[in-house]
């Protein structure tokens, strides 16, 4: 058995795995980045156990971070020209 096979089988192990599920998918075992929701129809979630997972909400709390101190500090701007 190649080693791809064995790692498809204990990604698809993880993402059965209930305990892996809460409101998000942690599992280090698995080496996916992304991963099929509980249902699929339902679309694609991060790994937050996976090092990629983790850099892709690092990236992203990061850039809402950033555009929450810059919309502050433009409508700060705004109201004290206002006045």
């Amino acid at each position: 058995m190649s080693n791809r096979r064995i790692q498809d089988e204990i990604n698809q192990a993880e993402w059965e795995n209930n305990h892996n599920w809460s409101s998000i998918y942690f599992s280090k075992r698995d080496s996916r980045t992304y991963v099929p929701k509980r249902n699929p129809r339902h679309g694609w979630t991060i790994n937050f156990g996976s090092p990629n997972g983790a850099r892709w909400i690092y990236y992203l709390f990061t850039i809402f971070l950033l555009i929450g101190f810059f919309l502050g500090a433009v409508l700060t701007l705004i109201v004290m020209g206002v006045n």
